[in-house]
């Protein structure tokens, strides 16, 4: 039994310890359970034998889970919930170590002490007693024929495609402001889609309003697999530090991620394993009051926003154009 309960980018995150173990250990079964709102993620996976779903209370999950009798269970989620699901499977666990110390320190006291290893390094840790090692293959990530998206709509692609701007994020922080977006879409000459959820949707069209006629709403229109394909048809993706950016990564896109309160330090940054794919990471090393959360927070702390205000809008515009018409 794989944990990993939430969420889209965590999921994504963990789908190279998912193929190792089926490949490595290719007469196992391997199970996964997640919460019910991401099971669109690992429902497609090959390499997965059996999805569960965490649509009940954790107690009566695992006591649910009990009569699978399984002989190891993989936690690579690592909270108190979890230690209670371990704790009634009663099965020999591995769990993959947090950083929450680590993090706390950079945070509060501007102390780095965090290793120089991404999280999927970390997430293949709990695996090692089963002899698993990383393949350097990256992550993963399936669309099924039915969720293949038509581009048609976006009528005034040019021969050269498009870009996939990814305008959302959990938190306000992590967002890149819609004027700064503005800006540098009125100087583009390509079609930009912009991709989000549902809660995106109103930024979108202030967007689409204000930038022209090549930049098209595409938040909330389609669900998480089409989006991913839209994303896969595209020729860059343009994103800040969330779900999304995983997602396009697992596909093997050229990426610009675009960081504000949090960092790539914390061993989020795009993961392509051994494959060179161009990509390039815009934020502002020298602020001091960066990071100022390990996740985010609705508005910024301080008032400025400076760790996305004072991103270079310019040099920002020329990456994007160097990157779609190297692509």
């Amino acid at each position: 039994m794989i944990i990993r309960f939430s969420s889209i980018g965590d999921i994504v995150l963990t789908t190279p310890v998912i193929r190792c173990l089926k490949k490595q250990l290719p007469t196992a079964e391997i199970h996964y359970i997640t919460k019910p709102q991401y099971k669109i993620i690992p429902e497609n996976n090959p390499y997965i034998d059996k999805l569960h779903i965490l649509d009940k209370n954790i107690v009566a999950k695992a006591y649910e889970l009990k009569e699978e009798n399984y002989d190891v269970v993989i936690d690579l989620h690592n909270n108190l919930r979890t230690a209670i699901f371990k704790n009634i499977i009663g099965s020999r666990s591995y769990s993959f170590p947090k950083l929450n110390y680590e993090k706390w320190l950079l945070v509060n006291f501007r102390i780095n002490i965090l290793p120089d290893l991404h999280i999927v390094d970390r997430y293949f840790k709990p695996a090692l007693p089963l002899g698993i090692v990383n393949d350097g293959e990256g992550l993963d990530y399936f669309i099924p024929q039915r969720d293949h998206a038509d581009t048609g709509f976006i009528t005034t692609a040019k021969e050269g495609g498009y870009i996939a701007w990814s305008i959302g994020a959990q938190h306000f922080t992590k967002k890149f402001p819609n004027d700064k977006i503005i800006n540098i879409c009125k100087m583009l000459d390509v079609p930009v889609l912009l991709m989000g959820g549902e809660e995106d949707s109103a930024n979108a069209e202030e967007i689409c309003r204000s930038a022209g006629k090549h930049v098209i709403n595409a938040c909330g229109k389609y669900n998480l697999n089409q989006s991913a394909s839209l994303i896969q048809q595209s020729n860059l993706v343009v994103t800040n530090d969330t779900g999304l950016m995983h997602i396009a990564v697992a596909l093997k896109k050229p990426v610009i991620s675009l960081w504000g309160n949090t960092m790539p330090e914390f061993g989020m940054r795009p993961y392509y394993g051994k494959s060179e794919i161009r990509n390039s990471k815009f934020e502002m090393k020298n602020l001091n009051c960066r990071p100022c959360s390990k996740i985010g927070f609705d508005k910024c702390p301080k008032g400025h926003f400076k760790c996305m205000r004072m991103t270079d809008d310019m040099a920002l515009l020329q990456a994007i154009r160097s990157f779609y018409i190297s692509s």
